[in-house]
């Protein structure tokens, strides 16, 4: 019994650090921007004189956000509850403002303009939309069950979801899918998630159905070969299916000459698959799930709800916007213009996925390991 108590007193509680998550991130980011300057260098090129224009900018975004990540990683992570009203109404000012004073780009205005910065906001809503739900679900954790608490929540971010969606469906979507996903977790009950899911099934068909752009674009995702429209899906499929196995090399795509437009932003996964094959294609997917694996772990062992439910929106968040994009690239479903997270090029976007997984670094910090 001595000794037993001597050993217990041993024991002592350390705290965890996720270098495996940040290890799987910067490798992601240096393969993401490789195949950005691969598939970019083209357009950059002939429209800036400059092959390396847009990996330079990404570069640049991603050191911004690799400096927020490692910053945020240091924050405990309850400091955020006290600023998540705030981020959340800060995010729907943000977004409101670009209806009326954003900046238009291909006929779409979703980039708001600050003195020389210029960014989307609909991207600082995701983060703010995690946090703030994060703590309304911690602090009512007893009433999450009842279908009326789950109602009054999806109220509270309708908000954001309405003024996202007037510019920027896709985005609209990946939010409302974080949403449902944290409150799922939450939940100890199913069937209202299935009554909502049909809900938000039928209100999707009518959304689509009121906007003739919107039905266009479920007839080209059925008939990509009878609309104009469909040019760049037929040749990123072409890209995918000229890739093979192990593909054509790095560097050796056909269809970023010009067939694909844009190819360094929504379609660049099929670039990937031409130059790299089905068998690079499939170590990009494990990749993310290795991502995936890790938060996954982190929100399990979180040391509160809090914790667990933030990751569990960052996870989600990257697990949807990675499962739309491929999707949208195969012709799975229609297009909805969704970046590959780590990946596409866009200043805005990876910048917050460096400072979201700072917030699950931040988490995996705050969990104690018993060791003697």
């Amino acid at each position: 019994m001595a000794r037993r108590r001597k050993n217990e007193k041993r024991q002592k509680s350390i705290r965890y650090f996720d270098y495996s998550l940040l290890f799987l991130i910067i490798f992601l980011l240096c393969f993401g921007l490789i195949m950005l300057y691969s598939t970019s260098s083209y357009y950059g090129s002939t429209r800036f004189n400059d092959a390396a224009y847009y990996v330079k900018r990404q570069m640049y975004a991603s050191a911004l956000g690799i400096v927020a990540m490692l910053f945020i990683s240091r924050i405990p992570y309850k400091f955020w509850m006290q600023l998540s009203t705030l981020a959340y109404f800060v995010a729907l000012v943000l977004c409101t403002a670009v209806i009326f004073v954003g900046t238009s780009a291909k006929g779409q205005s979703r980039w708001l303009r600050i003195g020389p910065i210029q960014f989307q906001p609909s991207e600082i809503a995701k983060i703010a939309v995690i946090i703030f739900l994060a703590t309304i679900i911690y602090k009512t954790p007893k009433r999450i069950g009842e279908i009326m608490s789950l109602l009054k929540i999806m109220l509270l971010i309708s908000p954001v979801l309405a003024v996202v969606a007037y510019n920027n469906l896709s985005t609209a979507i990946i939010i409302l899918g974080i949403a449902v996903c944290m409150l799922f977790v939450a939940s100890p009950k199913y069937l209202q998630f299935i009554l909502m899911g049909i809900g938000v099934c039928l209100f999707g068909a009518l959304f689509i159905l009121l906007a003739s752009y919107r039905a266009e674009r479920v007839m080209i995702w059925l008939h990509p070969e009878d609309y104009e429209k469909g040019y760049q899906t037929l040749q990123g499929l072409y890209a995918i299916g000229s890739g093979g196995l192990f593909g054509k090399g790095l560097g050796e795509s056909m269809q970023k000459l010009g067939f694909i437009p844009e190819a360094q932003n929504d379609m660049i996964f099929s670039v990937i698959c031409e130059e790299l094959g089905l068998f690079g294609a499939v170590c990009l997917i494990l990749l993310y799930l290795l991502i995936i694996w890790r938060l996954m772990i982190i929100a399990n062992n979180a040391s509160d709800l809090y914790g667990a439910l933030i990751v569990v929106g960052i996870m989600a968040h990257l697990s949807i916007q990675v499962l739309l994009n491929i999707a949208v690239v195969t012709n799975t479903i229609p297009n909805t213009g969704v970046s590959l997270p780590f990946i596409s090029y866009g200043g805005t976007s990876i910048s917050i996925l460096l400072a979201e997984m700072g917030l699950a670094l931040s988490v995996s910090r705050g969990i104690k390991l018993e060791v003697a």
